[in-house]
């Protein structure tokens, strides 16, 4: 058994509806619990609690002289929900330093079966952090990103490069991740480094070697509407 959490929205009807839909469809060997997102009232006061710092923009793009990436602002209409949506996961990713290897759901994910994860091999693999989704429908440029992972033999690859090298690249839409402690603490002091990103920028392979991707996909997303670009 592994333990899930589940980011959920408190007092949102559409983010309970999908949390219900999540647990109804969750594998046999799946704890699912619900964590509730940390809200833009409450963000500031998180990070700094935390000593977080946001440092991306908001407005067009900036190349992060740092660590060679271009950091492209996504839209955005209210900043601080982007912000709260980057330390729900982070609190998250501090969980699992302290409890061992979780998974990791936004609201809007799905299970395509109720078939156990194959949890061992995910433990046993080179990989830190392993995206379960399907790309397509969750991603940008996610035939490209499909393709590139159904044509390895491995069960388990690292995330593709889908785009030029300076681009963060990721897993797809960042809403269903297996997590080790060792992946976890790697974002945390990359946050500690560089400064709070949106997740999916962040947890790219340019800065965690160990990013996977499961070429069987075992979630999806629900299509809701967006909950931090609106």
């Amino acid at each position: 058994m592994i333990n899930a959490y589940v980011i959920r929205i408190n007092h949102n009807a559409m983010s309970e509806r999908a949390r219900l839909k999540l647990e109804e469809s969750k594998p046999l060997n799946v704890n699912l619990h619900t964590f509730d997102a940390i809200t833009p009232d409450d963000v500031d006061e998180t990070m700094k609690k935390n000593k977080v710092y946001w440092n991306y923009p908001w407005h067009s793009e900036e190349l992060d002289f740092v660590t060679g990436l271009i950091k492209k602002a996504y839209l955005t209409d209210e900043p601080k929900k982007r912000m709260a949506c980057f330390m729900s996961h982070y609190l998250l990713w501090k969980q699992c330093v302290k409890e061992g290897p979780i998974i990791i759901h936004e609201h809007d994910a799905i299970y395509h079966s109720d078939e156990s994860l194959p949890i061992e091999e995910f433990e046993n693999s080179y990989y830190d952090i392993i995206g379960l989704n399907d790309p397509r429908g969750a991603t940008r440029l996610a035939q490209v990103y499909h393709n590139v992972v159904q044509a390895s033999p491995n069960d388990i690859v690292r995330a593709p490069s889908i785009d030029q090298e300076m681009v963060p690249q990721g897993i797809a839409g960042n809403s269903s991740y297996y997590i080790r402690p060792s992946g976890a603490q790697k974002l945390i002091d990359l946050t500690s480094q560089y400064g709070a990103w949106p997740n999916d920028a962040l947890m790219c392979r340019q800065l965690i070697g160990t990013l996977g991707q499961t070429k069987k996909y075992y979630t999806y997303v629900q299509g809701l509407q967006s909950t931090t670009s609106t």
